[in-house]
């Protein structure tokens, strides 16, 4: 007999990941703190005064980053290619002028220059091609719109530190094997994901974190506004 262990039933295992990541992620410990105080980092250019009307967000997940959102909006799509994800959302009362919807996020069903701005919150890190979703991301922004990112140090000495702090426990106790999920999920490094977006945005806002050092070894979370 072979001494292998064959692949897992993938599709279950994302439904059984999704329904434990809010748990896992949101409600205590340190990855609960990181990433609420991580989402308002892509936040501060932005205050109520400041009014953007279409605004679209991909990999909306469980929609944890919107009431982050500081500035007014006329109409807010929380976008998701997971119908799981969308289900698992779709019975909360959403705020005047948001909306759900299914989408891929690498082939958006819009007009070019359609968004203000596009919200995209640790996406980067599972997307295959990455580059090819920027530009679709970009191609639908307005001149002058804002792509707003927030990617994992993933697999800086920082982040595979906080994995020993953070949800890893609570998902081995729901049976979920955390390092082999996360290994394939986040296919893509935050060494790699930094330079590409560098490379595309000149004009760009860039907070590391926790240490504000520019280095991804000794930070959590990546959070950028780059200008299109």
């Amino acid at each position: 007999m072979k001494k292998y262990t064959p692949l897992p039933d993938y599709e279950e295992m994302v439904k059984r990941w999704l329904s434990n990541y809010y748990t896992s992620n949101y409600q205590g410990g340190l990855s609960a703190y990181v990433l609420r105080e991580t989402h308002s980092l892509i936040e501060k250019p932005f205050n109520s005064d400041v009014h953007l009307s279409q605004i679209l967000e991909v990999g909306a997940g469980t929609l944890a980053h919107l009431p982050f959102v500081r500035h007014s909006f006329d109409r807010y799509i929380a976008s998701d290619f997971d119908d799981t994800v969308l289900k698992s959302v779709s019975g909360r009362k959403l705020p005047h002028g948001v909306e759900l919807m299914k989408l891929d996020g690498a082939a958006l069903p819009f007009e070019s220059d359609s968004f203000d701005r596009l919200i995209a919150t640790h996406v980067l890190e599972h997307v295959p091609f990455p580059h090819i979703a920027i530009e679709e991301w970009v191609r639908v922004l307005k001149p002058g719109g804002v792509l707003s990112v927030l990617l994992p140090c993933d697999p800086g000495w920082a982040w595979r530190i906080g994995r020993a702090f953070g949800p890893r426990k609570q998902a081995e106790r729901a049976g979920l094997p955390y390092d082999y999920y996360m290994a394939r999920e986040h296919i893509n490094s935050i060494f790699n994901l930094s330079e590409i977006l560098n490379f595309h945005f000149p004009e760009r806002q860039i907070t590391w974190w926790p240490s504000r050092i520019p280095v991804p070894d000794v930070n959590l979370i990546y959070a950028g506004n780059f200008y299109v």
